[in-house]
């Protein structure tokens, strides 16, 4: 018989958000043990290794592989153990009027499975990079199973988004993720 606390993991989404909805979001992806496979800091700039290229380039050719996903790539900083970016469903997300984003969380929100959704883009993200790197012959990296992410609500608050992964880097060594 199966163990059901190895299934119980907690939910770490928004419970009954539909995560395809056009707007921003902003995730933190980690390797797993968060060992340092993309690279290093040096006096607040980072350089990447062979396999940050990788995370980088895969992360970049997102909205061409998935043309049908209507996604758009804002600001993005390959870490050593990490990667943060902002990425866009929709149209440009901007705020109305009233400077609040659209709520997109109404009558005609989707549930359950999500096929052009924040999760799946992620997972076939996840895959391409480590698909790449394991045919380099790195067969020992890996990534965390999930991931963090955020729901962008408003322009201030995308704008000190932006500020944080711009400089990630420079703040490194007191970066939750830095452990050396």
């Amino acid at each position: 018989m199966a163990n059901p606390k190895r299934f119980s993991r907690s939910k770490i989404r928004l419970q009954g958000y539909d995560y395809s909805a056009h707007g921003y979001y902003f995730i933190t992806i980690c390797t797993a043990k968060r060992s340092h496979f993309f690279g290093w800091v040096k006096q607040g700039k980072m350089t990447l290794s062979e396999m940050g290229y990788i995370a980088q380039e895969e992360w970049l050719k997102t909205p061409l592989i998935r043309p049908d996903s209507n996604i758009s790539l804002d600001a993005y900083c390959v870490m050593p153990n990490h990667f943060h970016g902002i990425i866009c469903f929709g149209t440009p997300c901007l705020s109305d009027a009233y400077g609040r984003f659209p709520r997109t969380d109404g009558p005609n929100a989707r549930f359950g499975p999500q096929r052009k959704s924040l999760g799946s883009l992620i997972r076939g993200y996840k895959g391409a990079v480590s698909s790449r790197i394991w045919k380099n012959g790195r067969k020992d990296f890996a990534w965390q199973p999930r991931f963090h992410d955020r729901i962008v609500r408003d322009m201030e608050e995308l704008y000190r988004i932006r500020l944080y992964i711009q400089n990630n880097p420079a703040r490194w060594a007191e970066d939750e993720f830095y452990g050396e």
